[in-house]
């Protein structure tokens, strides 16, 4: 207990990021950007395949490369999600996986670099601001085979028994989170606490009909208390077709093994005068019994880009070959075929807020582009693109003039060290920068 006291009294700082497989697939390249970003060693998350410990908090906001979605900065302890489902889940099969409260996107963000491209992450947040902000670093991480959805966890009752995987990072107290926001002290309380250990049930019970028999149930919290953590297994246990899966815990990360019910299941603390992370849990079951989901027939709602508009669309792409173009009031959406039914069935049942990535706008002669193709890596090499220095990357960013010379006249990419930033249109005497006004930075360096 001491220590526990002592490091949060100390306040220290830890940093960490995951750099994102989808645009950075080389070893050198992750170095590249991780220099760049501070001018000291950096060390492995050791739970993590792409996490990376920073010695320094640098400026993010002032760095070109998070804005182009070369890395996710998350907390070290919800890491370890990667080692649950990889002990869990066959990752090489298509699985169906909903991460139920997903904003602001780092579990979701880490789930899609672990599922395989035939598989489907529905990625939810009944908080309408925060979708808007979940569907945003969803979008920047560049990736097809997501749908971002903003309903009530009862509403994926309409699926009973479809999903293979449900993480549930629920909305708890936060308690593990006092020594990075040592101002949400003020805020905690015992009945807080016990409001929140309600809610979790309700979230849980009514999001669970939707995770079919055999399915694999992720449960987290950012709470020290009993109540949230070890007394939900309890309660998992004793109400529902559930048994508990133990994951294997080198003795060297100091994660400590905490035991529930007459079961015996386990569950993982992380404390953070042991591990280089914040307060954290997790657990994980296997669902024993209940639906397995019947396809009825169905209607297919989804209606594929008119032929006589695909020539305005595939000399943007790279490579279509296994994508379902999709138009939707006059925009192009693109996501793999394979899981076109599925986005079909989610449409008719729930609120898709996002659904893969968003091509552009079909104009009368071309595809006005948005800024979705530009962060996903459909695009083609062939685009035309101009690479900008620091400085011309954050006043593109800033949505100025990028003061570029560039021998290119129309739509092009906005590049920074071989990193997409954007789209502006270059014409002969200005060019027109197409950066969203609502990512824009506002601050000075």
């Amino acid at each position: 207990m001491a220590a526990f006291l002592r490091v949060h009294a100390a306040g220290e700082k830890i940093t960490s990021l995951r750099i994102n497989p989808n645009k950075i697939r080389e070893e050198a390249t992750a170095q590249k950007v991780l220099q760049s970003l501070v001018d000291a060693p950096t060390s492995k998350v050791p739970w993590s395949q792409y996490g990376y410990y920073l010695a320094t908090r640098p400026f993010f906001t002032f760095d070109p490369f998070f804005h182009a979605g070369a890395y996710y900065v998350q907390e070290a302890s919800s890491m370890f999600l990667e080692q649950v489902m990889r002990h869990a889940c066959d990752l090489s099969a298509p699985l169906k996986v909903l991460d139920l409260c997903a904003a602001p996107g780092g579990k979701s963000t880490l789930l899609q670099s672990l599922i395989s491209e035939e598989s489907l992450l529905v990625s939810n947040e009944v908080i309408k601001s925060r979708a808007a902000l979940l569907a945003d670093n969803i979008s920047k991480w560049g990736a097809v085979n997501v749908v971002v959805t903003n309903n009530d966890p009862r509403d994926f009752r309409r699926l009973p028994g479809y999903f293979d995987v449900m993480v549930v990072d629920a909305p708890c107290s936060g308690s593990g989170l006092f020594r990075r926001d040592p101002e949400s002290v003020e805020e905690w309380s015992p009945e807080n606490v016990a409001l929140c250990s309600e809610r979790q049930q309700r979230i849980l019970a009514d999001a669970l009909p939707a995770l079919k028999e055999n399915g694999i149930l992720i449960y987290a919290t950012c709470s020290y208390s009993r109540e949230e953590d070890e007394t939900i297994m309890e309660w998992l246990e004793d109400n529902f077709s559930l048994e508990n899966i133990a994951v294997p815990v080198p003795a060297s990360w100091n994660i400590v093994t905490t035991i529930a019910g007459k079961k015996k299941a386990e569950g993982y603390r992380f404390y953070p005068d042991r591990v280089k992370g914040e307060g954290f849990f997790i657990t994980c079951f296997r669902k024993t019994a209940g639906d397995v989901f019947v396809a009825k027939k169905q209607k297919d709602i989804l209606s594929p880009v008119p032929k006589k508009e695909l020539g305005k669309v595939l000399p943007w792409m790279e490579d279509l070959s296994d994508a379902f173009l999709m138009e939707h009031q006059g925009e192009v959406l693109i996501f793999p075929e394979k899981i076109a039914p599925a986005v079909s069935l989610l449409q008719q049942h729930l609120y898709l807020r996002k659904a893969g990535v968003k091509a552009g706008q079909l104009a009368q002669k071309e595809l006005i582009p948005d800024h979705q193709l530009a962060m996903s890596t459909l695009v083609s090499s062939a685009t035309p693109s101009v690479s900008l220095t620091r400085e011309q990357a954050l006043r593109y960013l800033r949505k100025e003039d990028p003061q570029v010379t560039a021998d290119t006249r129309g739509w092009t990419l906005m590049r920074y060290e071989d990193m997409h930033l954007g789209w502006a249109k270059i014409l002969p005497n200005r060019i027109n920068n197409y950066y969203p006004k609502e990512l824009r930075i506002l601050k000075d360096v």
